[in-house]
């Protein structure tokens, strides 16, 4: 068994060292809004039975986004990918795409949490791109309530 070939260690500012697999590191053909500067991310996988992974940029290690999958939670979560994007991720087989997206967690109510459902994070995993996605004519939500299933209560 070869060790340490196929893993790095990232010296991070929430978790201190971390060791990663290299294949867990995209590149982003177009950055995540607001971010223009930073193109590599890499998922970290802090607490292995947690719904939430931490998406870790690679150029600037204060900076990690946490991030989850919306089946996690029974949503029902699907979209078309517009064409112009899909040929800048380079899919050539729907079984290569990954989606997740970033989550918001309120340090003072963690019950609070939204997932930011307009602007997915769409991974081609046969080429390591990826690119956040923003859907145009759709009722998606920015801040969709994770445990309230977004309804309120009056």
């Amino acid at each position: 068994m070869d060790k340490n070939t196929d893993k790095i260690t990232l010296k991070t500012t929430k978790f201190n060292e971390v060791e990663i697999d290299k294949s867990s590191i995209f590149n982003f053909v177009s950055p995540i809004i607001g971010f223009n500067d930073l193109k590599d991310y890499a998922i970290i996988d802090y607490k292995p039975d947690s719904p939430f992974k931490w998406l870790q940029s690679m150029e600037d290690m204060d900076l990690a986004f946490p991030i989850t999958l919306c089946s996690f939670f029974g949503i029902d979560y699907q979209f078309n990918i517009p064409d112009d994007e899909a040929k800048k991720l380079e899919i050539e087989n729907p079984d290569d795409i990954f989606v997740f997206n970033i989550v918001n967690i309120p340090s003072s109510n963690p019950q609070g949490a939204t997932v930011n459902m307009l602007a997915p994070i769409v991974v081609n995993l046969a080429n390591k791109k990826a690119m956040q996605i923003v859907l145009k004519n759709t009722d998606f939500q920015v801040r969709y309530k994770l445990f309230e299933n977004n309804k309120t209560e009056e």
